[in-house]
């Protein structure tokens, strides 16, 4: 077997150069390296933390942990050693080897990933045959394109790691092809001017999906990518590609390490954005059809713009249902979207952005808050992201909805002008406090719509009774809109950083927005990670818009980290790999982070010609090495450790766990396990569980009384204690918080929630079990 040769000859660069076509792709490559510090990484030791165990970091012989103690430090990049070619296994350094064919064979990058029940992740590919694209990935992605291959990856003792591939590899859908819709679909003239039935081996890529973790712990992929050439002519491998958003749902299970095919949505999606809502349903919203030339003949009030119809699927049936008209709305590609606790699912205007000519007609919408009520099955628009603009109090409440041409309704219709009619200085007003001083600016630079940028919810607490009324959503660097500009807004990413808060009184929302301090450089594409200390890291990136001209954006390998306390971010260690589009990182059990991704669209939509040696990201094919950050935190002698804790939870409980250090712990989250792709997981949150009496090693806590703060899933409970150094928070215990009411999940019988003695002694240490 030949080694992949990434050598290119300056015809290409020039080519490269002169290339100015754009097409827009998703989905997240590894040899060894030096640690963040400059020195060759040292050998973690330790438990196994992607099954649970105990922390894992470097250790001196005297057992204490080593690496820098104020940024923390990242370990060796790993990757899978083999690649199986021509039906064999070749053990290799190498990202690809040559088949028999003359195609190259390449190990998966995790382009998207999902921390299982058991603490192994499970990855996706992204962008698979990019490699084999010899002169434009535009005109020949539709031919050399493959379905993408997922992977398990189980972390054991110090951290040595294991594969298992999952059956199908593929995640198996339509192994017949795909119902696509070319232009000519349904004419007698359908196939003539395209290849979309030509094969099947690429149209089910889990490839633009996104993924969930269900109720009972299974993880669902939504959507994906259907490839092929419009124009195109069988057996001719240039045309100009096309990347179709296709209906399937496949669900894999962890216990068995398989894919199988749940039911198919209406709408063919690809960059969707899914939510678990508070009953454990899922709700979808966003996606396109057809990315390329979304056009629709049978439905031309819907061509040149993203799917707006949103629907929502039953985990006990496995089926979608369509929601009704005022549930449609138009919102940027894996937009932004949180479960908020009064069940209501916020848009939190941000999204993927297309630059420099978008993708839709109708997106300045993009730049308005909202939120959902599934009770209502109606969106209320709430204000222009981070301005001082609160359009539901001056009768614009239903101003998207009533844009919506495929929406628009005679009631919607008396309501927006009936506000502006009753008071038609309103909107003036609101607008003209704002005051051209430099913070306003500031501001206004801020507002909008965000491009590929995290939203990131911060721990939510609970008030004086209890009750959880506030939700703070982190949003900091991405492509701007310029607040008063229509999307897609700018090349260069900001640095700027927010925080929008949410005010919540019943069905009523309240929206305030304000400036944090600024990251210490402009990041597109960061990955943000909550840590059980109640900060924030952002991994990866990189210092343009890596869409706009793939291949040509510079690196951005420091991570940092904010402080919610001050609101303000801190450089922290500097990773190995260079990882800019489709990077992703996940939240270990230990309180770790698993750092990996890197599938870069091929350079200026040509091949993969690679500039790093001019200062740019390397673009050499996808990455598929991982590394592991340790935080500060995480290199602590000190950590306090849970003992015991019940199994499973569900709202309303008083839990009762045992620690080594009770009288010192302040502090305890619920941490839902991460499922992540395109910077984002609508299901992301840690809530504060408040400590409600203490009893020696003791602590009983409160859950929430709402399945809409807690949804039903796979958590993990981390407990803290402060020093003069910051939080300290120890390696989670699993808990799975239990919808009672949703029959059809494995994990209907609860658990003894009581796991503790009156004098704080171990219940198996007195021969007692769990």
């Amino acid at each position: 077997m030949t080694p992949i040769d990434l050598s290119y000859g300056s015809s290409k660069l020039l080519l490269a150069i002169s290339s100015a076509l754009v097409l827009s792709a998703c989905g997240g490559g590894g040899d060894s390296g030096t640690n963040s510090n400059g020195s060759s990484a040292e050998t973690s030791s330790g438990q196994n933390t992607a099954v649970g165990g105990d922390q894992v970091a470097q250790t001196a012989e005297s057992g204490t942990p080593t690496g820098d103690p104020v940024k923390g430090f990242f370990t060796d990049p790993f990757a899978e050693p083999v690649i199986t070619v021509d039906g064999e296994d070749v053990e290799t350094d190498e990202r690809c080897v040559t088949n028999s064919e003359g195609l190259l064979e390449c190990k998966p990058a995790a382009g998207t990933m999902a921390v299982l029940e058991d603490g192994r992740v499970l990855y996706l590919n992204a962008l698979e045959g990019t490699e084999n694209v010899e002169l434009s990935i535009v005109a020949e992605f539709g031919e050399v394109s493959i379905n993408d291959q997922s992977r398990v990856l189980a972390l054991g003792e110090a951290d040595t790691p294991q594969w298992i591939k999952p059956d199908p590899l593929r995640a198996g859908a339509n192994p017949d092809g795909n119902d696509s819709e070319t232009l000519l679909d349904g004419t007698e003239l359908d196939g003539a001017l395209d290849t979309a039935d030509n094969t099947a081996k690429n149209d089910g890529a889990l490839f633009c999906s996104d993924i969930i973790a269900l109720a009972d712990g299974r993880i669902m992929a939504v959507g994906g990518t259907d490839y092929y050439s419009e124009p195109g002519v069988d057996g001719f491998p240039i045309g100009v590609a096309e990347l179709e958003g296709i209906k399937n749902s496949r669900i894999f299970d962890g216990t068995t390490n398989t894919w199988t095919q749940s039911g198919d949505m209406t709408y063919g999606r690809w960059y969707p954005s899914l939510v678990t809502l508070g009953n454990s349903d899922v709700f979808v919203a966003s996606g396109v059809t057809k990315l390329i030339k979304p056009v629709y003949p049978e439905d031309p009030l819907n061509s040149g713009r993203n799917v707006v119809e949103t629907e929502t699927y039953d985990p006990c049936s496995g089926t979608w249902t369509e929601n009704p008209s005022t549930a449609q709305r138009s919102l940027p590609l894996y937009p932004r979207m949180h479960l908020l606790p009064n069940g209501h699912v916020l848009y939190n205007a941000g999204g993927q952005a297309f630059n420099p000519f978008g993708q839709g007609y109708d997106q300045a919408l993009w730049n308005i808050v909202a939120s959902y009520n599934p009770d209502t099955q109606r969106w209320t628009d709430i204000g222009y992201a981070g301005l001082p603009l609160r359009l539901d109090e001056v009768g614009l409440e239903q101003l998207s909805s009533s844009l919506n041409i495929t929406n628009l309704s005679m009631e919607q219709a008396g309501s927006l002008l009936g506000g502006v009619l009753e008071s038609p200085t309103d909107l003036l007003t609101a607008a003209s406090d704002l005051n051209l001083d430099e913070e306003t600016l500031k501001t206004a630079i801020a507002g909008g719509m965000r491009g590929s940028t995290s939203s990131t919810m911060l721990p939510v607490r609970p008030d004086e009774n209890g009750q959880y009324n506030e939700v703070e959503l982190l949003t900091a660097g991405g492509v701007p809109s310029y607040a008063l500009l229509t999307n897609p807004g700018g090349y260069l990413p900001v640095a700027q950083s927010r925080i929008d808060t949410i005010s919540i009184n019943g069905e009523q929302l309240d929206y305030e927005s304000r400036l944090t301090g600024p990251l210490n450089q402009p990041r597109w594409y960061g990955t943000n990670v909550l840590l059980p200390d109640g900060s924030v890291m952002v991994f990866s990136g990189g210092t343009r818009d890596g869409v706009v001209s793939p291949g040509l954006e510079g690196p951005i390998m420091t991570t940092e980290r904010f402080d919610p306390d001050t609101g303000t971010w801190t450089e922290m260690a500097t990773a190995n790999r260079p990882r800019t589009y489709h990077n992703t990182a996940v939240l270990l059990p230990d309180g770790r982070v698993l750092v990996a991704g890197h599938a870069p669209i091929s350079t200026a939509y040509l091949s993969h010609i690679n500039l790093e040696d001019f200062g740019l990201g390397p673009n050499a094919g996808r990455d598929p090495s991982f590394e592991i950050y340790t935080p500060p935190y995480a290199m602590r002698n000190d950590r306090p450790e849970i003992l015991s804790a019940p199994e499973t939870a569900t709202i309303g409980d008083t839990l009762s766990i045992q620690v080594d250090d009770a009288e010192n712990i302040d502090e305890v989250l619920l941490i839902r396990r991460t499922a992540m792709t395109h910077l984002i997981d609508g299901d992301q949150r840690a809530v504060e569980l408040p400590i409600v009496s203490r009893n020696g090693r003791n602590l009983r806590l409160a859950m929430p009384d709402s399945h809409d703060v807690v949804p039903a899933g796979k958590y993990m409970l981390f407990v803290s204690k402060s020093s003069d150094e910051g939080r300290v928070p120890s390696v989670s215990t699993p808990v799975t918080v239990v919808n009672t009411s949703l029959a059809c999940t494995a994990d209907t019988q609860l658990a003894d929630t009581d796991t503790s003695t009156s004098d704080g002694s171990l219940l198996d240490e007195l021969g007692g079990t769990l």
